[in-house]
């Protein structure tokens, strides 16, 4: 598989979760319509699927590691594909929600899994250049997606999103039977318990777990703004789906835009200053989304602000993801599992709290973006940014 073949392909599976979620976000509430059910009920349709993504992250990276990439991989795809026709086909909400979960899990093997092949493949500075440039392939995802979503929804129901799916789903079954294998049966682990063992001391490596709680508490903030966006344009602001779908795609394409940055200044600038930057620029954005909704500011104040709150993920992603898994090159599969895992865990424990107070205030967005971008600001300074001082002072000391 050439470079450029393996870039898109790996693009493609690492883009499960905005598949998954942002296609189907300018349905949500005509799904709520459909169902009969509350907006903090609806949003857990989106709760589910990162639960699912979670779960599906922790047992897919060690099956990964100890089975190799491609049967772990080809099992994902093709569970993804069968449970997004039975999305389709759900008739009660909490069938569907048990769908969603599954459908989140099975695509999870995805987003593990892809990290995996890249630090395979790559090492050093061109690891983070590769894997800025993988998920600048990936952030198409969310630029396409709810474009994508909103057009279907202008000839079919909410369900169409979940046949196109399928369809994606397909796709990927069958690039996957494509896939050469990057993980020699001599590097794999021994065991699974070893590999599951091997939780244990990445739990117990605190710059490692630094780096999981920024992913953590990030992802917490932005899928809060996944999970209201819809409401707060369509509900909030008035704007139709089509609308919503082309406002959402704009904040996609910027972060498309913006991950263009790690693979530029990868080399001459040092990671960990790109991921403090992108911490603070975080947290700066939500403060001033937050004010906007409380003094009531229009739809023109809203969508620049929204902008720079989310906008550097697309730094923070593949900074952290490479500082992350550098030093992890016999246990890529399980760090990438539990990088996963933290990413999504909060991500989806906060999104019903996003309709708490109604389907007509985004307060409690903005207030659970400020909690998660500061506290993951909190967990760099901490946990991480002392390693690289310490690291810093080790080099002046040297004699050359």
């Amino acid at each position: 598989m050439g470079n450029l073949c393996m870039l898109g392909f790996l693009g493609l599976i690492a883009a499960m979760s905005p598949l998954s979620t942002d296609m189907y976000l300018p349905g949500l509430p005509e799904l709520q319509a459909d169902f009969g059910i509350s907006a903090s009920l609806a949003q857990l349709t989106l709760t589910m699927t990162m639960a699912g993504m979670a779960v599906g992250q922790v047992a897919g990276g060690p099956l990964a590691d100890r089975y190799g990439r491609k049967g772990p991989l080809l099992f994902g795809m093709a569970g993804f594909m069968l449970i997004s026709a039975a999305c389709y086909m759900a008739e009660n909400i909490y069938w569907f929600l048990a769908f969603r979960f599954g459908q989140g899990f099975c695509g999870a093997f995805g987003i593990v899994i892809s990290r995996a092949i890249a630090r395979d493949v790559r090492s050093g500075a061109a690891f983070l250049r590769f894997l800025a440039i993988l998920m600048l392939i990936h952030g198409l995802a969310p630029v396409l997606a709810p474009v994508i979503g909103g057009q279907i929804l202008l000839f079919l129901p909410w369900r169409g999103v979940f046949a196109v799916l399928t369809g994606i789903g397909l796709f990927l079954t069958v690039c996957t039977m494509i896939f050469r294998e990057s993980l020699p049966k001599e590097k794999r682990i021994a065991s699974i318990a070893g590999s599951f063992h091997s939780y244990v001391s990445l739990l117990h490596d605190r710059y490692f777990l630094g780096l999981c709680l920024v992913q953590c508490f990030v992802f917490g903030g932005f899928f809060s703004y996944l999970a209201g966006s819809s409401f707060l344009f369509q509900n909030v602001y008035g704007v139709s789906p089509q609308v919503f779908s082309f406002i959402f795609g704009a904040v996609g394409l910027g972060l498309m835009v913006v991950g263009t940055l790690p693979a530029k200044m990868a080399g001459s600038v040092e990671g960990v200053v790109m991921l403090k930057w992108s911490l603070i620029t975080h947290l700066t954005g939500s403060i001033l989304l937050l004010a906007g909704f409380l003094l009531s500011l229009p739809i023109w104040y809203t969508v620049p602000v929204l902008f720079l709150s989310i906008t550097p993920m697309s730094v923070m992603g593949p900074t952290s993801t490479a500082l992350a898994l550098t030093k992890q090159a016999a246990n890529a599969g399980s760090a990438s599992a539990l990088l996963g895992f933290f990413s999504m865990i909060l991500g989806g424990a906060c999104m019903p709290l996003v309709g708490i107070a109604g389907d007509h205030t985004a307060v409690p967005m903005g207030c659970l973006m400020i909690a998660g971008f500061a506290l993951a600001l909190f967990s760099f300074y901490r946990m991480v940014a002392p390693y690289h001082r310490r690291e810093l002072s080790q080099k002046r000391k040297l004699p050359f």
